[in-house]
């Protein structure tokens, strides 16, 4: 089951944050997803519009930062990405930038 929490902002609106799994080349891998939307249950049908069918929320094990808060309150699309930490492995890494979920859920292309 994946990780996740939310946060109700003072507006009434809510952010959800989701690791969910995402298949790399080494066969593991998270992402961590952020929804801004006007309830949870909002939130949820957002990610299984883009084809995340089984995604549910189940408790508040791991909220939004307030830093991932305003990451996706000033993406103009509500909804951003990026690979999940490792558990504070390499924490003197840089972090990975936010994404569009247009990126994430791109199919790749054949190479000619």
């Amino acid at each position: 089951m994946a990780a996740g929490g939310f946060c109700k902002l003072p507006t009434g609106s809510v952010v959800v944050a989701l690791n969910l799994p995402r298949p790399t080349a080494d066969g593991t891998g998270c992402v961590r997803v952020l929804v801004h939307a006007h309830n949870r249950a909002r939130a949820l049908t957002r990610l299984r519009n883009l084809g995340m069918r089984a995604v549910y929320l189940r408790g508040n094990g791991a909220p939004p930062t307030p830093d991932e808060i305003t990451a996706v309150l000033h993406h103009p699309d509500g909804v951003i990405w990026r690979t999940a930490p490792d558990n504070g492995v390499n924490t003197d890494l840089p972090q990975e930038l936010w994404h569009p979920m247009r990126a994430l859920l791109r199919r790749p292309t054949a190479p000619a």
